[in-house]
């Protein structure tokens, strides 16, 4: 039987700043002290979630709890402030993030433009003003105009800005055809006054694809895993979309994997190796195996 994934350390900052979010809205006085004993984190956590984190709210100390001004107070929907924590905390992500992006963060509208897949980040602080641009597109779904890898793109229909695994690309329609652009490629950037409309079926695939290869035919894998590694992935899903089929006697997983292109499973395969073995499709088992060889060959080894 599938086991549930544990929260990730992000999921835990999350409903942490959400919770301390929605009693600052109602009016609580907050100690640092109190919430670290509640939360389980240690008080300089708490401190940078309240000075840091936090620091795009007007905080008043009042000896030594912490309030928002009064003024501020109520303003929040639980919605914002499930959407807000969500992304402050990872905010390392962005390229940019002051405290006017951060209030816009509340604008549901510009919190639609962001899909946040994985935790790390690229530095885009050279081209944070490219970024936003893009992100005003998306959020007034205008055509845009660029090149990327020498091949001029017109009319390109901006629906996402993605980031997966630490990488910001834009998720776009393209001649009818749904294709993922790494953003620090893109060259030329221009921004069209007219729009267009986002379909529905098209943002569904966005959100639900576990990574940015966009292809409506996939093709199931079928992996076992050794029982010295089965923990990691019974705690999180380490494969495009994973699912734990059957646990062995043995503690070992049968799990399956569906993918759209070879190379979005293979390099993790080789990560854990000799851990991790292809049941099916064979093809792919083969293909692997020629990659193998050809890397020892490369370097004597065989």
């Amino acid at each position: 039987m599938a086991q549930t994934s544990r929260p990730s350390s992000h999921d835990k900052i999350a409903t942490r700043l959400a919770e301390i979010l929605i009693r600052l809205n109602n009016g609580d006085k907050l100690e640092p002290r109190q919430l670290a004993d509640e939360f389980g984190v240690t008080l300089r956590t708490i401190q940078r979630d309240l000075l840091e984190r936090l620091a795009f709210l007007p905080l008043a100390k009042d000896q030594q709890y912490f309030v928002l001004e009064p003024y501020y107070l109520g303003k929040l929907t639980t919605n914002d402030i499930h959407r807000f924590a969500a992304l402050s905390g990872i905010k390392d992500l962005f390229p940019n993030l002051d405290d006017r992006f951060l209030r816009e963060l509340f604008d549901n509208r510009v919190n639609q433009a962001y899909l946040i897949k994985g935790h790390h980040y690229e530095d885009l602080s050279d081209k944070s003003d490219e970024f936003k641009q893009l992100e005003q597109a998306v959020v007034r779904q205008r055509l845009v105009h660029f090149l990327y890898k020498g091949k001029t793109y017109t009319s390109v229909q901006p629906y996402k800005l993605v980031n997966h695994n630490g990488i910001w690309y834009l998720a776009a329609m393209h001649n009818q055809l749904l294709k993922a652009f790494c953003f620090s490629r893109l060259k030329g950037l221009q921004f069209d006054e007219r729009r267009f409309e986002p379909h529905r079926e098209t943002l569904a695939i966005i959100e639900q694809e576990d990574g940015i290869w966009f292809n409506q035919d996939k093709r199931e894998v079928v992996l076992k895993v050794d029982a010295s590694v089965a923990h990691y992935f019974k705690r999180r899903s380490l494969l495009p979309n994973q699912h734990i089929d059957k646990e062995l006697e043995d503690g070992g997983l049968i799990v399956s994997s569906r993918i759209a292109h070879d190379e979005q499973i293979l390099p993790l395969i080789k990560f854990w190796l000799p851990n991790v073995h292809i049941i099916s499709p064979d093809e792919l088992r083969e293909t692997l195996v020629e990659k193998l060889k050809s890397y020892l060959e490369q370097y004597g080894a065989c």
